[in-house]
């Protein structure tokens, strides 16, 4: 079993950065890999990043590469999403989300990950 917490959401500026994080535990959790999603009410669920357990391979969603950056702390189990230059449109409750490879999470396999409780961050103009 992979547990996961979430932490740093808030309430934010256009423009401003917001770093959230992802405390992993649970067996072989160092070994997962670990991605984020976010969700709006009534819209489904977007893939956002995802990092392999060893932290070589990054993915992110589409439109996103380039504000946002995810990264992990093996050592610490953390996996953390740095958001830059925030918009409107990047509110949304974010989930950290662990597999066994970053496969199923760029598919967006719900059933086969573990996620975490979800962190609101809300983005004002």
């Amino acid at each position: 079993q992979v547990h996961l917490v979430e932490s740093g959401g808030g309430l934010v500026q256009a423009g401003d950065s917001l770093r959230l994080s992802c405390a992993v535990s649970g067996r072989t959790s160092s070994t997962y890999a670990m991605g984020w999603f976010r969700q709006v009410p009534g819209k489904e669920r977007e893939f956002v990043a995802t990092i392999s357990g060893s932290g070589m391979s990054t993915y992110y969603g589409d439109s996103l590469k380039g504000r946002f950056t995810i990264s992990r702390e093996n050592v610490k189990n953390t996996v953390v999403l740095q958001m830059n230059s925030l918009k409107r449109e990047d509110t949304a409750v974010y989930y950290c989300a662990a597999a066994s490879s970053t496969s199923p999470i760029r598919a967006g396999s719900g059933s086969s990950l573990y996620w975490g409780q979800g962190t609101q961050v809300t983005v004002s103009s």
